[in-house]
């Protein structure tokens, strides 16, 4: 299982970052992104206690930590600025907190994270399908979301992707320690936004791993 969205109690969620390491590497996590929230209030106190946590456990564990931030909630005008501070401070992986049904999130957001250059666009609900081309150009990929709520535009944002050949990845955005899932629960959630089992592999797993080794490059520089 590969999982680059997930919430430790630096931000919202409820475990500590290495409980949930610890968790995700007990039911079979092969790779595990922390990317606690952050804006202007609390980024420069986040961002290097993820990753102290991950140079301190690397090679201690069988899974591979990656650290990173989530900019939720923030202006679009904001994004380019907090996306080069946290590429400047070490940030392996960006994820934004994307235009979700769900949630009150200003209007120009997924354009402007996708402007940025942001890694992931977390569960954009509300995509379009010229966001959806400009995310196929810049490589940023399109998240379709195992959580409550923000699951309910995962066949959109599937439907988004395909016509624009943007890339997708499927994270859990793990709060709690019953958030995080199996890799068969993983393709049931990805079977259900749309993706076919046949074409898993080329649909997702694939672009995923893709992914990941250009994470790894960053990582290795941390």
């Amino acid at each position: 299982m590969i999982d680059l969205h997930t919430h430790s109690l630096l931000s919202d969620g409820v475990l500590l970052p290495s409980e949930l390491i610890r968790r995700a590497e007990d039911i079979g996590y092969q790779v595990l992104g922390i990317t606690d929230h952050v804006d202007d209030s609390n980024i420069d106190f986040v961002l290097p206690r993820i990753i102290k946590v991950c140079r301190e456990i690397a090679g201690k564990v069988n899974v591979n930590v990656i650290p990173g931030v989530e900019l939720t909630h923030i202006l679009p005008q904001d994004f380019q600025r907090l996306v080069s501070y946290a590429r400047d401070n070490g940030a392996c992986l960006i994820v934004a907190h994307g235009e979700t049904i769900v949630e009150p999130v200003k209007p120009g957001t997924n354009r402007a994270a996708i402007e940025a250059g942001v890694d992931i666009l977390a569960h954009p609900g509300c995509m379009n399908l010229a966001d959806a081309r400009l995310a196929a150009e810049k490589g940023v990929y399109l998240e379709i979301s195992a959580r409550s709520g923000h699951c309910l535009g995962n066949g959109h944002v599937v439907k988004m992707a395909m016509q624009a050949g943007a890339k997708l990845v499927l994270n859990t955005d793990t709060h709690t320690p019953d958030n995080l899932i199996t890799r068969e629960r993983a393709e049931q959630i990805a079977i259900g936004a749309g993706i076919e089992k046949d074409a898993m592999d080329e649909k997702l797993i694939k672009g995923t791993q893709a992914l990941v080794d250009r994470l790894g490059k960053r990582l290795s520089r941390v």
